[in-house]
């Protein structure tokens, strides 16, 4: 990949079957997280909210068999 200047930047060119590889398309943000080896990781910004589902289904606890919501008392003041 060719590295270039672009406007007060660098933009590198992405081979079209990298481009299908990783499913991105033109205006996905996507990020280079680097590793604890030195190793650089590219995310796409699905990946990361697929990721921050994930915790939050983790973090998810079942409600007690007999639990009744009731909105009155949940908005009672």
């Amino acid at each position: 990949m060719q590295v270039t200047k672009l406007d007060d930047g660098l933009a590198v060119r992405i081979p079209a079957d990298v481009v299908r590889a990783l499913g991105i398309k033109e205006g996905d943000t996507i990020d280079f997280l680097e590793r604890e080896s030195g190793h650089l990781t590219l995310v796409t910004q699905e990946q990361r909210r697929a990721a921050a589902l994930a915790r939050i289904r983790e973090l998810a606890r079942p409600l007690p068999a007999n639990y009744k919501f009731d909105r009155e008392e949940a908005n009672a003041r």
